[in-house]
């Protein structure tokens, strides 16, 4: 986390701490204004709703195992890695 003495520019409240290094301070936003902002999109943590997965016919490139769901939809099949072995290579 980044510290800082940022304003939001939605609201103008006062913002401490970023989970990044802002390159500027133009069009920061406090965590309820960038929510705002998002509107009803889903959210990917799974306490605040559910993630959309991917059905599709692939195969693993580590093991060749077959992976029939993916959390995203995959531009590019030929590094795809199950579970298993995308937690070996990490």
């Amino acid at each position: 986390m980044f510290q800082g003495n940022w304003k939001c520019s939605g609201c103008g409240a006062t913002i401490t701490e970023l989970p990044f290094e802002p390159r500027s301070t133009e069009g920061l936003k406090c965590r309820d204004c960038h929510q705002k902002s998002r509107g009803d999109a889903p959210r990917q943590n799974s306490d605040r709703g559910e993630r959309k997965m991917f059905e599709g016919d692939w195969s693993c490139s580590g093991c060749g195992n077959k992976i029939s769901q993916l959390p995203f939809e995959p531009r590019d099949t030929t590094n795809l890695k199950c579970k298993d072995c995308f937690q070996k290579t990490r």
